[in-house]
């Protein structure tokens, strides 16, 4: 064994040993963080020693340490926010990542992961039935997939109107009108600031927070002369009722009037995966690009957003680098750094190609279809608890459930949470505090579903 081997045996076996027993752990523990971060303080902030200490120490110290301020995101029973656990292959291929340690930005330095990076890309357009010549990038999360596609329509829109952002930048550009669904997630907001687009014109939606088209239409034809700049942002699974917009007449709305259309699919664009949901994302193909999370539906490990772009011409020219020691692959398929915003970054589209390896398409459509046929079976227990209602048409994976008042469903969730049992984030919907489920996780099965509603019963009986 080479001393650098010899050097890391010890410390990963140890961390390896560490990992199992947390994994062990997460099906029968407490779901919710014991401690929080100003209880966790004095442990992490110690004074930094002087002298090194051996590394296999640092790792015991670390597991103590974080053991009791660490939540059980991959438990069955957590379905706070959108959050997804880890497949068996998608985790064991992410610690071989980090092995590895390549940057994968570049296909002729790191072969290996720029070919598991394209071959995950042409699968996941293949599952989600979008084009087949679109770029697919791999970024750290949906906030940046959603960058990705917007910085591209930002380009596409200037172009087009004849304006050279690259050389001239948005000081004096033509306005770009941005249209966004009533309902759409702050991260759309949050990403046009960080591009210089300003406020969003909103758009009225339906009760579900459906975007109605023709309210689009009207705003589109109201506030810009037809061929201006313009960009629709349309949603795929709305983060409360799990509601799609209308795809293909939004799209065609946007279309007829020279507009970008982008979708923000976080975890709803895995529907089109499906012969059973296919049909509450009908015309999402005939979209100019689109955002999505392998970390939520499904389930990679964290740093793993994907942004696709129909077009490759505007994803490169905004995101490629030309100079001459980076050594680029003039192929038509085109370098990793010219699809994300970072030129140095891990190969974190391997653990989408072991996911979807593992999987295969028929388990790629049984994941999807599992969460959602969990989804309803939660929403129907919890509608046969009394004083519980549930808010939203429940046709894909997300539940709001009110408890009657807002103070109320505010204590119901205090006590739910408390219990440990299960994990359900509070929030607020159409004027409601509500009590907001997001099923994600591969692992949850019937049982959790039952233990997780009958906890709700008892938050509901001491509320």
């Amino acid at each position: 064994m080479s001393t650098q081997a010899q050097d890391y045996t010890d410390v990963l076996t140890r961390a390896r040993a560490h990992a199992l027993t947390w994994l062990e752990s997460v099906g029968t523990r407490h779901v919710g963080p014991r401690l929080r971060a100003d209880d966790l303080q004095d442990g992490f902030a110690a004074p930094l020693p002087d002298a090194p200490t051996d590394p296999v120490v640092v790792i015991d110290e670390l597991a103590r340490l974080a053991e009791p301020g660490l939540m059980a995101m991959q438990s069955g029973r957590f379905f706070g926010w959108v959050i997804g656990g880890t497949l068996p292959a998608a985790l064991a291929a992410d610690w071989l990542v980090s092995a590895w340690d390549q940057n994968a930005a570049m296909r002729f330095s790191t072969p290996a992961t720029a070919a598991a990076e394209e071959a995950a890309g042409g699968w996941l357009l293949d599952l989600l039935g979008l084009p087949p010549g679109a770029d697919v990038g791999f970024t750290t999360g949906a906030t940046m997939a959603n960058f990705v596609g917007l910085a591209a329509a930002r380009y596409d829109v200037l172009n087009r109107a004849g304006w050279d952002l690259a050389e001239n930048g948005l000081f004096g550009a033509p306005r770009i009108r941005v249209f966004v669904g009533a309902e759409r997630h702050e991260v759309i907001d949050l990403t046009l600031r960080y591009l210089g687009l300003g406020a969003p014109i909103v758009v009225d939606v339906d009760e579900q927070g459906r975007m109605r088209t023709d309210a689009l239409a009207a705003a589109m034809d109201a506030t810009g002369e037809p061929g201006s700049p313009a960009i629709v942002c349309l949603q795929a699974g709305n983060l409360h009722s799990g509601a799609f917009d209308p795809m293909r007449d939004a799209v065609t709305v946007a279309h007829d009037r020279g507009a970008w259309a982008h979708v923000d699919g976080a975890f709803g664009l895995w529907a089109a995966a499906s012969p059973r949901y296919r049909e509450l994302i009908e015309g999402v193909d005939l979209a100019d690009s689109w955002a999505t999370d392998a970390h939520k539906t499904l389930n990679v490990p964290y740093d793993c957003g994907l942004a696709i772009v129909a077009r490759p011409e505007p994803m490169r020219t905004t995101f490629g680098v030309h100079t001459h020691y980076l050594m680029t692959d003039h192929l038509g398929v085109g370098d990793p750094f010219e699809k994300t915003p970072e030129l140095s970054r891990r190969a974190r589209g391997v653990p989408v190609w072991a996911a979807l390896r593992s999987l295969g398409r028929s388990g790629t459509i049984d994941l999807v279809d599992g969460l959602a046929s969990h989804a309803r079976a939660l929403a129907d227990g919890l509608a046969r608890i009394p004083g519980a209602e549930v808010l939203n048409d429940v046709v894909f994976t997300q539940v709001s459930v009110s408890f009657g008042s807002d103070e109320r469903t505010r204590r119901v969730t205090e006590l739910l949470l408390a219990d440990g049992t299960t994990w359900m984030s509070g929030s607020r919907w159409r004027d409601r505090d509500v009590l907001r489920i997001s099923v994600s996780n591969w692992s949850t099965d019937a049982a959790d579903v039952e233990q997780s509603l009958a906890a709700v019963e008892r938050a509901v009986a001491a509320a």
